[in-house]
């Protein structure tokens, strides 16, 4: 199957290491019958694991009713999940808000700087070193890695700066948005600091520009909260996709105050977004989360723990965690072999993105195994 994909399949992402056929709960099985432990779960997308009973309870029942309809309409689940994503910024002390549904979390990123165009027209739209915001025209313009973005070019008004609050101090009133991701995944499960985040609210503040926080990793219960950037500040415009769905293609913005009335009719659009059964999936999956967000503090909570015991630096937060370990390419490979799905982000780290309702007693293997591959 694999010789099949290389024939047919455009090369965008090199050679795949599995054929995956069916999955349950935090596991996967290949064609050939092999059982993994997920621990990147579509990275960090599928949050229920696979087979969620929940989820695919919504998406039979509303794909029984209506599987799409143009936006000169709506449905129920759209509005339905729209009202729930206000809901949940407002109780971690967001701001009431508006929302805009996509398909991914690069058309989110994308939304949201067509934002920041309508509210500061001809503004720079500044985004941080180390930052992944997706690889559509738009969105690579604000994602720092070279490699990636070179090729395509930038689109005029896009910077970059460190993650030193030094460099925060340099922006003037041209900016007409700040974006940032409150752990780089990407860029190896880093967290800004929250003297970062702070002094970033402040300078958007000080310079009349929205500060965009970036969830589409973060967000959803992914560490333990719904927005991971709301324990210290709140921004004016957050991009959710990945786990909200979980495993179904979605992306949402959620625009508050002012920036919640800067899209108007023909300013933006999608023939897909707010999908009816991708909405339904997602708010079948914001019910299930709701009850493992504990679940998640004290189980991520344990596995750093662990991984620091067997000699494994660890950082992150939640069940999104970055391990510190040597020639970790070579890792992926040998922990694939021995029935661990698991990424690595540069050489030394390991990204660590399990589904959601991950056990100890699933993750106890894991570490003994990885503890045998340290080499």
């Amino acid at each position: 199957m694999i010789e099949t994909y290389q024939q047919v399949y455009q090369n965008a992402f090199g050679t795949p290491s599995l054929v995956l056929d069916h999955g349950k709960g935090a596991y996967v099985w290949d064609t050939d019958g092999k059982k993994h432990l997920d621990l990147l779960a579509g990275i960090a997308v599928n949050a229920l694991g696979y087979a969620d009973p929940a989820m695919m309870k919504a998406i039979a029942d509303q794909a029984a009713k209506l599987a799409h309809v143009s936006n000169f309409f709506t449905t129920e689940p759209q509005i339905n999940l729209a009202t729930k994503l206000v809901e949940l910024l407002i109780t971690e002390g967001g701001r009431a808000g508006k929302v805009f549904l996509a398909n991914s979390g690069a058309e989110a990123n994308e939304g949201a700087m067509k934002l920041a165009m309508l509210h500061k027209p001809g503004g720079r739209i500044i985004a941080l070193e180390g930052g992944f915001h997706g690889r559509t025209l738009g969105s690579l313009s604000i994602t720092h890695k070279p490699a990636i973005r070179e090729p395509f070019g930038q689109i005029p008004g896009c910077a970059f700066i460190s993650t030193d609050v030094e460099a925060l101090e340099t922006l003037g009133d041209d900016v007409a948005a700040i974006f940032i991701e409150p752990i780089q995944g990407e860029r190896g499960v880093v967290p800004l600091s929250p003297e970062f985040l702070i002094a970033a609210r402040q300078t958007a503040d000080r310079i009349g520009a929205l500060l965009v926080a970036d969830e589409i990793q973060t967000g959803m219960g992914r560490t333990g909260r719904w927005f991971a950037h709301t324990e210290h500040i709140q921004a004016d415009v957050v991009t959710l996709a990945k786990g909200l769905g979980g495993g179904m293609p979605v992306g949402a913005i959620i625009a508050t105050g002012p920036a919640a009335g800067l899209f108007t009719p023909g300013s933006h659009g999608s023939t897909f977004g707010g999908n009816p059964i991708v909405a339904a999936a997602s708010l079948a999956v914001i019910g299930r989360v709701e009850g493992l967000l504990d679940h998640v503090q004290q189980t991520g909570a344990w596995l750093t723990s662990a991984l620091e015991v067997a000699g494994f630096p660890v950082r992150g937060a939640g069940l999104l965690l970055g391990v510190t370990v040597n020639d970790a390419p070579r890792l992926v490979g040998e922990m694939r072999e021995r029935g661990f799905i698991v990424n690595a982000t540069g050489d030394d780290t390991l990204r660590l993105a399990p589904p959601l309702i991950i056990t100890q007693a699933d993750l106890e293997p894991f570490i003994d195994t990885l503890r045998d591959l340290r080499g």
